[in-house]
């Protein structure tokens, strides 16, 4: 797994296919191997690159402590480590609060942006938004990450054949340290990009859930803003690219390809897990899981040494 050395702090990602460059920004507790059912499908048309925030995955936390802000510049550092002139951008959830902010802070280098269930700002307008950033912020130090993590994946995949979904959640969030996720809660409450929405000249797609979080109507006041479109997907929950696969797949490439966005009797979660497809994102996953035990091991040596 390549690392970047040109933001404050070492940053790794990972760096699959050719052709344009798209970067993918996972949300909040995760790490890049959320896309794994992304970039399969891709990469065979685009350059994927899928950066560990600072903080998450094999990536340090951040000096200065964390800021969407912040975030946005490490990875416009990275960008320009790699001598990028402009890339796409792909955000979901926190991730798509970062990859807002990356375009408006370099909007003539940002083509295409695709943000999925995001919004415009997560400061606490609203009883829902309240709920969402004060509840699992006092779940969290009552019953531990691994509890939170639980009910985490229950309310975002019920349904009995996401069971593995709900595993991955309480693995990967529940083993996240609660100073980092209570970190990064509180930057993206801090953070808005309210006052700063204009039409921003890049291609734009917003990909709201049904049943996500937050209402789906500050997800379309959001693409009315930005001039993107909006594609609503029936049945889905917060878990977009994981429960809807099919649709936020077909969706990214018509961004990516300039092509026509799939009809919207297809804006429909999946009704099961796509076997091929789910062994290949086993494989991404395991690849990114062994690149931290390389770092582990490599750490330990150093420290020996």
């Amino acid at each position: 797994m390549p690392v970047s050395r040109h933001a404050a702090q070492p940053l790794y990602y990972l760096d699959r296919g050719s052709g344009e460059p798209v970067l993918l920004i996972h949300g909040l507790g995760s790490s890049s191997a959320d896309w794994a059912f992304q970039i399969p499908a891709l990469e065979p048309r685009c350059r994927v690159l899928a950066p560990d925030l600072p903080g998450c995955g094999h990536s340090a936390a951040p000096v200065g402590g964390y800021e969407i802000a912040g975030m946005a510049r490490a990875l416009w550092a990275l960008v320009d480590g790699l001598a990028l002139p402009a890339i796409n951008l792909v955000g979901f959830s926190l991730g798509g609060s970062v990859a807002l902010e990356m375009a408006l802070q370099r909007p003539a280098a940002v083509p295409r942006l695709a943000l999925i269930n995001s919004l415009a700002t997560y400061r606490i307008d609203h009883w829902r938004k309240w709920l969402e950033a004060r509840v699992p912020a006092a779940l969290v130090r009552v019953i531990g990450m691994q509890g939170m993590a639980r009910l985490v994946a229950k309310r975002s995949f019920p349904l009995p054949w996401q069971h593995e979904m709900r595993r991955r959640v309480v693995e990967v969030i529940g083993a996240v340290p609660a100073k980092t996720y209570l970190g990064m809660a509180g930057a993206l409450e801090r953070w808005s990009a309210l006052e700063r929405l204009a039409r921003l000249p890049c291609r734009s797609l917003v990909i709201a859930s049904e049943f996500d979080f937050t209402p789906v109507a500050e997800k379309q006041l959001l693409a009315e803003r930005i001039g993107g479109s909006l594609v609503v997907v029936r049945g889905s929950r917060h878990g977009t690219p994981f429960d809807s696969i099919q649709v936020t797949n077909a969706s990214l490439l018509a961004l990516l390809t300039d092509a026509p966005l799939p009809e919207a009797e297809r804006w429909v979660r999946d009704e099961g897990l796509d076997y091929p497809m789910a062994q290949v994102a086993v494989g991404i996953a395991a690849e990114h899981a062994a690149d931290a035990a390389a770092l582990a091991e490599s750490r330990e040596w150093h420290r020996g040494g």
